[in-house]
């Protein structure tokens, strides 16, 4: 009983939901966290981050110029862990591979790490598994992978760096040995435009169950770098190559500034024997056993504070002053067992005119802790509708006001609301809503539904921003430790919403919107990326197609540039492409030399994809069914689907 108590209430933790109230002075620290990059001047930028670490007080001090190449390894340097696990446990999961397949994964995994054989070796048993597999679908599946398991750990650090880079006018790439399914997602997200990789073969829209050489590993990553800098006139002598992996250290000793990157036990004893500065994240991955008590226990203090309110209930008859007691309660307990420290800028705009509606961006599961130990008392808020079936929180929440609504339907959602109108006008209570509706998978801000905007317009009270920067430090979303950080919050001047008409909404949205891209220092074509994101979610092979990225793709033997993930499929007898494919705003590109040679993709589309020929094959046999990786129940479109 007690660990599915548990589990509903991390759900609810989860959840988004905002039930707050008492009243105490929030300190206010010294600023920490997530830039806001081209919000501010250089000199703004130096003195907030120049302490975060060694690599990023290099790159603020570093000269600027499209000429300085920021060259980056993709696992366990920009995410913790490897990617490669995540799809491998994922196929497993789903049960798509045979006994047999796993007993010779196995075997080729012992062989590559007692080092009797070669990565290559070990990417043509992978691609072996592969053949007459759409390619498609792997790109439907690497969308899957990202949202499930690969966004949440990008290390915040590494963010950063990548951020100063491109705020510097950096060049920025990834060169990475995995494939371009595993690494494009993670690059669109950070608006990495280089990605250099490793090549399965493709024809037909098919993998053949080759590779494509060299691949990017060893020698291969610098043969990649050299034609980027030949192609973009960069400078290696003075770029800089980030990577936890004595396998890299040819690039390494390529470029002129090498930065080992929570370096294995080898590249630690390298970098130390020749003076190269090295940093290592603890941000992310395998959390401590501290990290997990201060996760379970600030999980249950939302019933703990609960139950301290009761005797202010119960001898006062007022639920309240016993609401808004355990409320502000929560938010003190929570955030000090986590660790989490706020660094706030506008704090009396909390208070200036209440009742009111405070908008949050919705990045974590702190979200939580962190409005409740900003607004403290006098509030209600709204969950989603299966919170309320979870034992004990879900009554707690009901008591408390909160209002439980349907996600899915926009519609009764809004009119669930309304409750919250009397709850405005009559208890003057404010309220917090997140208006993106859902934890977004990276800081970037997410589409505004409108409900928050029509409630505001009902009840006749300003609407007061809240833009929390840096959450996701804390718990990014599909995350269940929280680890210990300081939040940047910047509370913004009310919104007045006194003037706002139905047919203007938008407009409104728009703006209130825009004051949270600005504050975070995003452009709207960040935004774009967003939304194409969301798109991404809910359909992705269809969202890729639609929102293709810029190639600049040429010709070559190597694996330097890479192919646009929805460009061709790569063909033993194409030409090189030399054509961009229909841009995107913000331009993510995935390219790769080898993959120029490809036909288009939309042309193969047009007529029926064949099977690779076989020696078995017979002009009478009928075509073979493409397959393709499946996926779980609730998406329901087919991984391929023809035009």
């Amino acid at each position: 009983m007690s660990s599915h108590w548990f589990k509903s209430g991390h759900e609810a933790f989860n959840s988004g939901f905002m039930w707050l109230g008492t009243n105490k002075d929030c300190e206010t620290l010294r600023f920490f966290g997530r830039i806001a990059f081209g919000h501010g001047g250089q000199d703004d930028l130096r003195d907030s981050m120049a302490d975060r670490d060694s690599h990023l007080q290099d790159v603020l001090s570093a000269p600027e110029g499209p000429h300085i190449a920021a060259l980056f390894d993709f696992d366990g340097t920009i995410i913790a862990g490897y990617s490669a696990t995540a799809m491998l446990w994922e196929k497993i999961k789903r049960r798509e591979m045979t006994a047999e397949e796993l007993v010779e994964t196995a075997n080729v995994m012992a062989q590559y790490s007692m080092g009797s054989m070669g990565f290559s070796g070990l990417m043509m048993a992978a691609s072996k598994f592969m053949k007459g597999v759409t390619e498609d679908s792997y790109f439907e599946f690497g969308e899957e992978l990202y949202q499930k398991h690969i966004a949440r750990k990008v290390y915040p650090e590494s963010r950063d760096l990548i951020e100063a880079h491109m705020a510097k006018g950096h060049t920025v790439a990834i060169v990475s040995s995995a494939t371009i399914y595993q690494i494009e997602p993670t690059a669109r997200d950070l608006n990495i435009e280089h990605v250099l990789c490793s090549q399965y073969e493709v024809e037909n829209g098919e993998f053949t169950g080759n590779i494509i050489r060299p691949l990017c590993f060893g020698e291969g990553k610098v043969i990649a770098a050299e034609k980027l800098a030949n192609e973009y006139d960069l400078d290696l002598k003075k770029s800089y190559f980030y990577s936890d992996s004595y396998d890299d250290i040819e690039l390494l000793e390529r470029v002129g500034n090498p930065r080992p990157l929570n370096p294995n036990n080898k590249l630690t004893e390298v970098a130390k024997e020749r003076g190269w500065p090295l940093q290592k994240f603890d941000s992310r991955g395998q959390g401590k056993p501290v990290d997990y008590l201060r996760t379970i226990y600030a999980t249950g203090s939302l019933v703990t504070s609960f139950v301290a309110g009761l005797p202010i209930w119960a001898l006062t008859g007022s639920q309240r002053e016993a609401t808004n007691f355990s409320t502000g309660l929560f938010g003190d307990i929570a955030t000090a067992l986590t660790g989490v420290e706020l660094d706030v800028s506008g704090e009396e705009n909390l208070w200036v005119n209440r009742p009111c509606i405070f908008v949050f961006n919705h990045q974590s599961k702190a979200d939580v802790m962190i409005m409740a130990k900003l607004v403290r008392k006098d509030v209600g808020g709204i969950a989603k509708k299966e919170v309320k079936d979870t034992p004990i929180i879900g009554k707690v929440m009901e008591m408390a006001g909160t209002v439980f609504v349907d996600r899915a339907d926009g519609r009764n959602a809004i009119k669930a609301m309304e409750p919250l109108v009397d709850a405005i006008q009559i208890d003057r209570k404010s309220i917090c809503i997140a208006p993106e509706g859902t934890r977004t998978l990276s800081p970037r801000i997410g589409p505004f539904k409108k409900g928050a905007f029509h409630l505001a317009m009902q009840a006749g009270v300003p609407m007061v921003p809240v833009v929390i920067h840096n959450a996701g430090d804390v718990a990014p979303k599909n995350e269940f430790v929280m680890r210990s950080a300081t939040v940047k919050v910047d509370i913004l001047p009310p919104v007045d919403t006194s003037k706002w008409k139905k047919a203007t909404l938008n407009e409104h949205v728009a703006e209130v919107r825009g004051m949270f891209l600005k504050a975070l220092g995003q452009s709207d074509e960040d935004a774009a990326m967003a939304e194409v994101a969301e798109a991404v979610a809910k359909s992705p092979r269809q969202a890729n197609v639609k929102q293709t990225t810029p190639v600049r793709a040429k010709a070559g033997k190597t694996a330097t540039k890479v192919a646009a993930k929805k460009t061709a499929p790569a063909t033993k007898k194409a030409t090189p492409a030399t054509k961009k494919t229909t841009p995107r705003k913000k331009p993510v590109v995935a390219k790769t030399a080898t993959a120029a040679k490809a036909s288009s993709r939309s042309a193969a589309a047009k007529k029926p994809a064949r099977k690779p020929a076989a020696s078995k094959a017979s002009a009478t046999k009928k075509p073979a069914a493409k397959k393709t990786i499946s996926r779980k129940a609730p998406l329901k479109k087919p991984a391929v689907s023809e035009k």
